[in-house]
């Protein structure tokens, strides 16, 4: 998760309530995976649920390991989850975590592997929060990396 003091996502905030009932949902689904969230290191929870273009909901938490950088983060596990279930479309994704002062939004790597199955909504709340940070990943990753066809030529 990455720190967004210095950004003004003023026009991007939205209040929870006015949001769709599977918005909602999927918001409440990333809150309720946060508990499960395995990290005694850092102490900072995190919660992910992804809406599959069918309606179906996979949910995941941040799971660290004592070497770090084989720990998974909440949307990998998530998106995870979905993937070996043999799900491929997507349509919103929901990331809930707690910053005091800003919205915690995926890490890059995050970004760049949602971005391999298409744009999607995404939210980004705090738990227990009424204000959701509502982005399209374009507006999230505008420069992702790209293949054309999945090749490199």
């Amino acid at each position: 998760m990455s720190s967004n003091n210095c950004l003004n996502y003023t026009n991007d905030v939205k209040k929870l309530k006015l949001l769709d009932e599977a918005v909602q949902n999927l918001i409440r689904e990333a809150t309720e995976a946060r508990e499960n969230a395995y990290c005694p290191y850092s102490k900072f929870k995190v919660g992910c649920a992804v809406l599959c273009e069918d309606g179906t909901i996979f949910a995941g938490c941040n799971i660290e390991n004592a070497s770090f950088i084989v720990g998974v983060c909440a949307e990998k596990c998530a998106y995870s989850k979905a993937i070996s279930c043999g799900k491929l479309k997507f349509k919103a994704v929901a990331v809930v975590a707690y910053q005091k002062n800003s919205f915690a939004t995926p890490c890059g790597a995050c970004r760049q592997f949602i971005s391999e199955f298409g744009d999607v909504d995404v939210y980004i709340s705090k738990p227990g929060h009424d204000e959701v940070l509502v982005l399209d990943l374009k507006k999230l990753l505008p420069y992702k990396f790209e293949t054309v066809n999945h090749t490199f030529t």
